[in-house]
């Protein structure tokens, strides 16, 4: 569900969160609208916000950890860990973590990929929030939950700074709930409006 949606229409914080998002358009390739988080970064208020409305959703949860997707879940996961108490495990890439890994491969429209995670980074009946910064069809988050329930872990939710609009409505990934702070803006332009 969209914040929005659930106690925080019309806080500031939200639209400030919003216009701190950059959209560069066709990037990486024509008639794509790139949602640039870099620039939420660059704005200590705006990137605050994101932080902190994270953490107050999750923080009575009794969540013991937050799980982040590569790379930009490694960004916002590590303060929503530090603030709630719970420990931060990065889902990297192939070939990215040394030692014994875990692997869930998913399929892309244009391929697949895959997520590792550390063997015993995670033990079985642990609560897990995964952390990424954009879900558009829902594959990579649901590989994450894939992997992580493979572990025995609970996930209790996915959390999300940006969620493109086929999303909007299918507020569950492999029966676990997604939430998501804004809606993607189609240009800069809109902030001015």
């Amino acid at each position: 569900m969209f914040a929005e949606e659930n106690g925080l229409h019309g806080d500031p914080r939200i639209k400030a969160i919003s216009d701190a998002i950059r959209v560069v358009p066709h990037f990486p390739k024509p008639g794509i609208m790139f949602q640039d988080i870099t620039t939420l970064l660059l704005d200590q208020k705006a990137f605050k916000y994101t932080v902190d409305i994270f953490v107050d959703r999750y923080r009575d949860k009794k969540i013991s950890v937050v799980a982040g997707v590569e790379a930009r879940g490694f960004i916002f996961g590590p303060p929503i860990a530090l603030a709630i108490g719970a420990k931060f495990v990065p889902l990297r890439k192939p070939k990215k973590l040394p030692g014994e890994v875990i692997s869930e491969s998913y399929v892309l429209e244009y391929g697949t990929d895959c997520l590792e995670m550390h063997v015993g980074a995670v033990q079985p009946g642990e609560s897990v929030l995964i952390v990424d910064d954009l879900v558009a069809t829902g594959g990579t988050l649901s590989a994450a939950i894939r992997l992580l329930e493979r572990v025995g872990a609970e996930v209790v939710e996915c959390a999300c700074v940006i969620g493109l609009p086929q999303v909007k409505g299918n507020w569950r990934l492999n029966g676990v709930p997604l939430y998501v702070l804004v809606e993607p803006r189609l240009t800069d332009l809109e902030c001015s409006l």
